[in-house]
């Protein structure tokens, strides 16, 4: 019994997690604000600006790094989502599978509103999503684009414009257009 106690007082206790130490199924958004790595359009030097985003910092999900919005690099498509919006729960998935399909071409971004960690974190778990997210419990950026509802998804083409697409969930077929039409990339089967 001496020998248990004392291989149990000596066992490394791991820290408890605070609220902002939730486990994070996303990727790090540090290479958000380098446009895409390869085979995607590219914007003239003197377009590469800022995004045409609000002027909105935002924590990413992952690592809880603040990065501005604005210094987002197209071509990008941003989704914002929450884990309690029906609508939001279909596109999810097949936001995924773009961002697997488009890996180097376009930045697939979400961003968690309207929501609390825990329940994002499980969600997005569960569905196998892991592209690089934001956390916006605030609904910062959603409001600052004048938007109340999900869900939401921006277009941001490599010239920093951006196009809002607001209505029914996303099909294949529509989001494929949406990303041709407004970033230039050619999204295949």
């Amino acid at each position: 019994m001496a020998l248990l106690l004392a291989a149990c007082s000596t066992a490394e206790v791991a820290p408890t997690a605070g609220a902002d130490d939730v486990a994070s199924p996303f990727r790090d958004c540090a290479a958000l604000i380098s446009p895409p790595a390869s085979g995607a359009p590219t914007a003239s030097p003197s377009a590469a600006t800022k995004a045409d985003l609000p002027d909105v910092s935002l924590p990413c999900f992952t690592g809880g790094a603040v990065l501005p919005v604005r210094d987002l690099r197209g071509p990008a498509v941003i989704n914002f989502w929450a884990s309690s919006c029906a609508p939001c729960r279909q596109e999810l998935p097949l936001l995924q599978e773009l961002a697997d399909r488009t890996a180097g071409q376009v930045h697939v971004i979400g961003v968690d509103t309207m929501d609390t960690r825990d329940a994002g974190s499980s969600f997005a778990a569960d569905k196998g999503v892991s592209f690089p997210t934001f956390f916006d419990a605030d609904k910062k950026l959603l409001y600052g684009l004048g938007k109340t509802t999900l869900p939401v998804t921006v277009f941001l083409a490599a010239d920093g414009k951006r196009y809002e697409y607001v209505g029914p969930a996303l099909d294949k077929p529509t989001l494929g257009a949406l990303v041709r039409e407004h970033t230039g990339v050619t999204v295949t089967e």
